[in-house]
């Protein structure tokens, strides 16, 4: 199991360039099973999940090819069926979430498809049923075979059906797999209480070039008029935003001067006014983010005087991802914020490990923590620590990059699965982070 060695208080300089966004990536990933075409897509970031997502394409029979700095190569016009009910497709679905993805485009394109129980985050219950229910009302059928854990999906006919729908939750994989199953389905179909996310605009964008008929993107309405074939298309991922957050929030809390590179910050939506209401300067220059140097940041208080709640809540809400990233941030701060983590359970338990470093923070219950911050006068101590998942695993590598002293955080797979090659872009900021087997 691989480590990182951080040896914190050191102030961070520079310029730093944003990955291409990972929600993003699954996402267009998936899309290349709906043609037979030529698809291209660029800004892909080097991260563990994406590239086992294209290893699973490639397994499949879908060509790849990397054409280096993260542009790739897709065509799908051989997807080899009889792999789906192999051993192996059991055992690389099961370890990435982003496997439920691929099961839109399969049954859109080909009628059939399955699903091995996907993995990912420990990061409490990810139900699935807007997927399911989304395909079932399009007219495919399930069956679950509780001895191998795999769900079998088949349409009667050999093609979906356009039809209304009104998703249970604005989920966002659940309505880009059910947007994907759609565009090749037979009539219309109307997606309400849709999720409008960046990254699933960009899923919608890309659908349209390839020929499909989707209306009504960046709404909680969509309508898709179904379309026989999808030819092949170019594509770039989008920076991603929780990364932008995580480099402003790094900046905060080491009182480090950063610039944060091509953004996309029309797409950062409330991102940057939840980091200027907890104190943070962000000056936007062009499609930069300049970060000063702050030596206090000072978290506002809402208009009665009451203390400051940040919650998360669907788009264009604050993102969940970005509220482990707001909760470490605020140990340093000046002044007590609440946090309120109401999409997913279980993610605030990584406090504890604040809480170690000498964090003033008062969980609540599974969803609610309240933090005092230390406005900079008690720095954090150095621990050893485990990472839990992908953001909480940042946010225990930034606590660390501002402590006093030398910590150790194990089980850094997680931060690499979502984060690429952060140790190196890091240290070129100034860090002092080795890594060990």
């Amino acid at each position: 199991m691989s480590s990182f060695i951080v040896e914190g208080g050191h102030k961070l300089s520079g310029e730093v360039i944003p990955q291409g966004a990972k929600n993003e990536a699954l996402q267009i990933l998936s899309s290349v099973l709906l043609t037979p075409g030529e698809v291209e897509i660029s800004n892909l970031p080097d991260i563990v999940d994406v590239n086992k997502l294209i290893d699973l394409l490639g397994s499949m029979g879908v060509k790849t090819k990397n054409r280096g700095d993260g542009s790739w190569w897709f065509k799908a016009d051989d997807v080899n069926l009889d792999y789906l009910s192999s051993d192996e497709f059991s055992k690389k679905g099961s370890s990435l979430r982003g496997s439920v993805m691929i099961l839109g485009p399969l049954l859109s394109r080909f009628g059939l498809g399955a699903l091995p129980r996907p993995g990912g985050d420990k990061i409490g219950r990810r139900r699935m049923d807007t997927h399911f229910l989304g395909f079932k009302a399009l007219g495919a059928e399930f069956s679950y075979d509780a001895a191998t854990g795999f769900f079998n999906a088949t349409v009667p006919g050999g093609r979906l059906k356009g039809t209304s729908m009104l998703l249970d939750e604005a989920s966002v994989t659940g309505t880009a797999n059910v947007v994907m199953a759609a565009t090749l389905a037979e009539g219309k179909t109307t997606i309400y209480n849709a999720a409008c996310e960046p990254y699933l605009q960009q899923l919608c964008k890309l659908i349209n070039q390839m020929g499909g008929k989707i209306k009504g993107v960046g709404s909680n309405l969509l309508t898709i008029e179904g379309v026989d074939s999808l030819k092949g298309a170019k594509h770039r991922c989008l920076p991603d935003m929780i990364e932008v957050g995580s480099f402003i929030g790094l900046a905060a809390m080491t009182k480090s001067e950063i610039t944060i590179k091509d953004v996309c910050y029309e797409e950062l939506g409330i991102i940057p006014r939840i980091f200027r209401r907890m104190g943070v300067k962000i000056d936007r220059r062009g499609d930069d983010i300049y970060i000063p140097s702050q030596n206090h940041y000072e978290i506002e208080k809402f208009i009665d005087g009451s203390i400051l709640t940040v919650s998360d809540a669907p788009w264009p809400g604050f993102t969940p991802d970005l509220l482990s990233i707001i909760l470490v941030m605020a140990t340093q701060a000046k002044g007590s914020v609440m946090i309120h983590q109401k999409m997913f359970e279980s993610r605030l338990f990584f406090v504890d490990k604040l809480i170690d470093m000498g964090a003033q923070i008062i969980l609540c219950d599974p969803h609610r923590a309240t933090v005092i911050g230390l406005d900079h006068t008690i720095p954090l101590r150095a621990v050893t620590m485990t990472s839990p998942d992908i953001r909480a695993g940042v946010s225990l590598l930034i606590a660390a990059l501002s402590a006093k002293g030398t910590s150790t955080i194990h089980n850094i797979g997680q931060i690499d699965r979502g984060y690429q090659n952060i140790d190196t872009r890091l240290k070129n900021l100034g860090a002092q982070i080795t890594r060990v087997q």
